[in-house]
């Protein structure tokens, strides 16, 4: 088992990307399930608000650091966590997988013309995967249990739902086991940039944690305003919490 790391009450994995993909297959192998969870700045405001994704996150098996903030955070506040393990990264890393040892795979999540356009591209990035179903993203809850005997009967091993939080977290927690997945992973907008209608930043702003600033500058009227905030919380529960940790003058002269 991996080292876990507490960081704002949320126990998270200390793993590095290549321990997740093989954590990832050893699950496929011994037939157990792994649901895994993924959270960014974002992520962590908004579970301190809605206690529905805080405890479908908390429920799942792995819950690794998808943001660069959160692996700082976690340096500031004495958690360190080895690296960020980006959500679309460990997809593409795990189609990957899927496609050498031919395991089957299925894509619940983004509009229908979305996921065709992402089935095509990822077809000719991945030509040997064994695509074993795949379905839109728009559906009512009174439709999870049909959709989750869908995948089941289909014999998908690795499960890759492309829909945003809480709804993907919160179809993981009722409905991941039902769906005869071993792997099931959350990869948010994953879909939209692998189908090219958004873009993913450049690698030297994700090594500066500036994912954020690439999509808010693709669609600032939709996204600048809930990135500033969410951001500016995300700060202010990090300092709040660096203080609660840290010793005040008081008893760090009792201890002379």
């Amino acid at each position: 088992m991996s080292a876990r790391q507490s960081l704002f009450g949320i126990e998270l994995d200390a793993l590095t990307m290549d321990q997740t993909v093989d954590r990832c297959m050893e699950a496929v192998r011994d037939g157990r399930q792994l649901e895994i969870g993924v959270v960014n700045a974002a992520k962590l405001v908004n579970m301190r608000r809605d206690h529905r994704l805080a405890e479908a996150v908390a429920g799942c098996d792995l819950v690794l650091a998808d943001g660069q903030a959160v692996v700082w955070a976690g340096r500031v506040l004495r958690a360190p966590l080895p690296e960020r393990v980006a959500g679309i990264d460990l997809f593409l890393r795990l189609l990957a997988e899927a496609e050498t040892a031919g395991i089957p795979v299925y894509f619940l999540g983004a509009r229908q013309q979305v996921l065709e356009e992402m089935l095509r591209r990822v077809a000719d990035r991945f030509p040997g995967l064994n695509v074993a179903g795949s379905r839109n993203g728009y559906f009512d809850d009174a439709q999870q249990k049909e959709i989750a005997g869908a995948i089941a009967d289909s014999g998908a091993q690795l499960l890759f739902l492309g829909m945003t939080s809480p709804k993907k977290e919160i179809f993981t927690a009722a409905y991941g086991e039902r769906t005869g997945a071993r792997v099931v992973h959350g990869v948010g907008g994953s879909f939209d940039i692998l189908a090219g209608v958004t873009r993913r930043a450049p690698a030297s702003w994700q090594r500066w944690g500036l994912e954020w600033l690439y999509r808010a500058l693709q669609e600032p009227r939709r996204l600048g305003r809930r990135y500033l905030t969410t951001n500016a919380a995300f700060l202010l529960m990090t300092a709040r919490e660096f203080i609660r940790l840290s010793p005040s003058p008081a008893s760090a002269n009792r201890s002379h």
